[in-house]
C-alpha cells in the first residue's frame, strides 16, 4: 500500500486481542475507516482464530488451540505447524510474556490523514498500545 501525501500509518502493538479489538471499535467509531487488526507470528504460519476457537470446539489440532494455527490443508501450513508444536508456549511451560512482537501479538494498524495522528495515538495508547 502507498500512502498518499498527507497521510501516515499507525502500527500499535497489544497483548491481548480483547484490547485490541476494543480499541479498533473506538477508532471506527471516531471516523476512522482504514484500521486492520492482525496476528502477528514468529513462524509465518496462518493463524484463523474463528476457526480455531476452543469456545466452539472447532479446533482441530494442539497448537490450534494456543496458537490459532490449523484450518488449511496446504502443505506448506502442514510443515509449518511442526515448528508451531515445538514452540514453548504450546507445552505450557513458556516463560512470562513468551510470544510474538516482545509480548505483543497484535497488531492494529491505522492509516489516517497527519492532522489525526494525535487522535488515533491516544485512542491506542489509552487501550495499551505500545505504539
Amino acid at each position: 500500500m502507498q500512502l498518499s501525501s498527507g497521510e501516515r500509518s499507525i502500527l500499535a502493538y497489544f497483548p491481548s486481542s480483547g484490547s485490541a479489538g476494543r480499541a479498533v471499535e473506538e477508532l471506527k467509531a471516531e471516523g476512522f475507516t482504514s484500521v486492520s487488526l492482525d496476528r502477528v507470528s514468529r513462524y509465518g504460519a496462518n493463524h484463523d482464530a474463528e476457526y480455531n476457537n476452543p469456545l466452539a470446539g472447532r479446533a482441530e489440532t494442539a497448537t490450534g488451540l494456543v496458537l490459532y494455527s490449523a484450518g488449511t490443508d496446504s502443505i506448506a501450513n502442514n510443515e509449518s505447524r511442526v515448528l508451531l508444536a515445538a514452540d514453548p508456549s504450546v507445552s505450557g511451560y513458556g516463560d512470562a510474556d513468551y510470544g510474538t512482537a516482545g509480548g505483543r501479538a497484535f497488531l492494529v494498524t491505522v492509516v489516517t490523514d497527519e492532522e489525526k495522528v494525535p487522535a488515533a495515538v491516544g485512542i491506542l495508547k489509552k487501550h495499551g498500545a505500545r505504539v
